[in-house]
C-alpha cells in the first residue's frame, strides 16, 4: 500500500498494531481523524496519553483505577464476603454487565501457562492469599470465575489447592454455561450471570 505522505504512512503504521484493526481499517481511521475537528483528534490523543501514563491498579484487587483503591473495593454497597477471582480485568467488565454479582473480585494478571513460562509468582496468588488470610478479613466465598481453557483449568486446580485447608472459606467455581475452550469476555451476559449465580462448590 502505497501512501502520498509519511505522516499518514507512520499514522497507519502505528493504528494497524492495534488488535483487530487491520491496514485499510487503519487507513480510514487515519483518513477520518484528519478530517475531523482539530479539537476532536488533540482530545482523543489527549485521552489515550492520560489513559496510557495515569492509570494505575487498584492496591487491593489489581483492577483498573484512578485512585489506590477501585470504585468497586471502596464501596460500601458491595458484599465483602465474596471474592471472585478472574484472570483479566476485561472480565470484571465482562462480570460487572451481567448485574447479578454484587460482591468484590481479584485480578490474576493471567493464567499459570508453563509453555509461555508463566508461573504462580507471576499471578497476583500471594496478594489472594493474604487477603484472605489476614486478620479480620471478612471473605468466606472465593469464586473461581476463571475461563474454561486448559491453562484456566490448571490456575483454577492451582488456587482451590492453596485455598482448600483455609478455614471457614467455601471455594466455587462458576457453573459450565461457559463453553469448554471458550473465554469469559465473549459469553454472552444471561449465560454468564447465570453461571455466577449458580457456580458450584469445590470439593475440599
Amino acid at each position: 500500500m502505497e501512501f502520498p505522505s509519511k505522516l499518514i504512512e507512520n499514522a497507519v503504521g502505528e493504528l494497524s498494531k492495534l488488535p483487530g484493526i487491520g491496514k485499510k481499517t487503519a487507513l480510514r481511521l487515519a483518513l477520518h481523524l484528519l478530517k475531523a475537528e482539530t479539537d476532536t483528534t488533540a482530545s482523543l490523543a489527549e485521552a489515550l496519553a492520560k489513559m496510557r501514563f495515569e492509570i494505575r491498579y487498584c492496591d487491593t484487587c489489581h483492577n483498573i483505577s484512578d485512585t489506590p483503591e477501585c470504585s468497586i473495593c471502596a464501596s460500601k454497597f458491595r458484599d465483602q464476603s465474596t471474592v471472585c477471582v478472574v484472570s483479566d480485568i476485561r472480565d470484571v467488565i465482562a462480570i460487572e454487565n451481567t448485574a447479578q454479582y454484587q460482591g468484590m473480585y481479584h485480578v490474576l494478571g493471567g493464567v499459570i501457562s508453563p509453555i509461555e513460562g508463566i508461573g504462580p509468582s507471576d499471578l497476583t496468588i500471594d496478594s489472594l492469599v493474604e487477603r484472605v488470610t489476614k486478620e479480620g478479613s471478612e471473605i468466606r466465598e472465593v469464586i473461581l470465575a476463571i475461563s474454561p481453557t486448559m491453562e484456566g483449568d490448571t490456575t483454577a486446580f492451582y488456587l482451590s489447592r492453596k485455598l482448600r485447608d483455609l478455614p471457614e472459606l467455601n471455594v466455587s467455581t462458576i457453573a459450565r454455561g461457559i463453553p469448554m475452550g471458550g473465554e469469559l469476555e465473549y459469553a454472552d451476559e444471561i449465560t454468564l450471570g447465570r453461571s455466577i449465580v449458580e457456580r458450584q462448590r469445590q470439593a475440599r
